[in-house]
């Protein structure tokens, strides 16, 4: 028998920081770091808006789901999965979401967010996140401009050093970078629980605006350690592999809806993985990759209606294995 998913260890019904941080992240521009406040209306009045939730290094409001880039948008302009493409945008933007995440890693993916990003005028709405991933300054340097052309953009809201890799090499730059207005926000990522221990160190000596990490119904360990910590030091968190890598999400689309799904407001087993993640008060936002408009529209609904308590998943199971 599949065991029954239980709330992870490590989130409590209310997240553990002190009374005047809590205090200080709310006044920043959340009535409820649950709960978030609504995003400014989309175009169509007919998509509902996206909660958002602020960034704690400045109150900026950032809209609680955006789009990853990985193989999805790694794909040759003639192909028939480009064609679908700037629907997926569209449908981001329709629902009033706004990151879009890349890296020099997803092949063309940098490439085809500035063409598509271009070719519609899009740009101002974006709100652009990508990595740097290599080593040494000077090849950083490069590789970072060669993001901002590829991208299509003077300055990137967020720029973050990809796993880790020679973290203090870049950090030193992008300091440099951010003091230039060259990039927004600064930040690091993983994907892997296997490295929250470089993560946490990284974390508590160094002053980060974003933290970027995996966190699921089935990969939940960040929410021991990782997320209090983000909450306590100020870093807005987005989340990669919401669905657990993918496979999670094929696995419960094979079994009926449950009944209680109603009571949040998720009408898929997307939307009710993602509020599942939402539902952490850490979590800033989270990455979904797609290359298809109607599992954008999808995915983008799981950030309106209601996003329940952590303390919901303590009354409800589910089978995830």
């Amino acid at each position: 028998m599949p065991a029954p998913f239980a709330l992870p260890e490590g989130l409590p019904p209310s997240l553990p920081m002190s009374r005047a941080k809590f205090l200080r992240l709310a006044a920043a521009g959340a009535a409820s770091l649950v709960l978030g406040a609504p995003a400014r209306a989309a175009d169509r009045p007919s998509v509902p808006a996206l909660r958002t939730r602020p960034i704690p290094a400045t109150g900026e409001a950032l809209p609680v789901i955006g789009c990853g880039t990985y193989v999805g948008f790694d794909v040759a302009g003639d192909s028939a999965e480009y064609q679908r493409l700037p629907g997926v945008l569209q449908a981001l933007f329709d629902a009033g979401g706004s990151v879009i995440d890349s890296s020099p890693m997803y092949g063309r993916a940098e490439a085809v967010t500035g063409e598509l990003l271009a070719a519609t005028g899009s740009h101002g709405k974006a709100f652009l996140a990508t990595k740097v991933w290599t080593r040494g300054r000077a090849e950083g340097i490069r590789q970072m401009e060669e993001s901002l052309r590829r991208l299509r953009v003077e300055r990137l809201d967020l720029m973050q050093i990809h796993n880790l890799v020679d973290w203090q090499t870049h950090l030193a730059t992008l300091r440099e970078w951010k003091a230039a207005g060259r990039v927004r926000y600064l930040g690091v990522t993983h994907y892997t629980a296997g490295a929250y221990d470089a993560l946490e160190a990284v974390m508590r000596t160094e002053a980060l605006d974003f933290v970027q990490i995996n966190y699921s119904l089935d990969e939940h360990e960040a929410a021991r350690r990782i997320l209090p910590l983000a909450a306590e030091r100020g870093m807005a968190v987005i989340i990669n592999r919401p669905f657990g890598g993918g496979g999670l999400l094929r696995r419960l689309r094979a079994q009926p809806l449950p009944p209680w799904a109603a009571e949040i407001d998720a009408s898929s087993w997307a939307q009710l993985l993602l509020k599942f993640v939402l539902s952490h008060p850490a979590v800033t936002c989270a990455i979904p990759g797609t290359s298809r408009p109607e599992h954008m529209a999808d995915n983008a609904l799981a950030g309106s209606g209601l996003i329940p308590e952590p303390g919901f998943w303590e009354r409800h199971r589910i089978d995830a294995a």
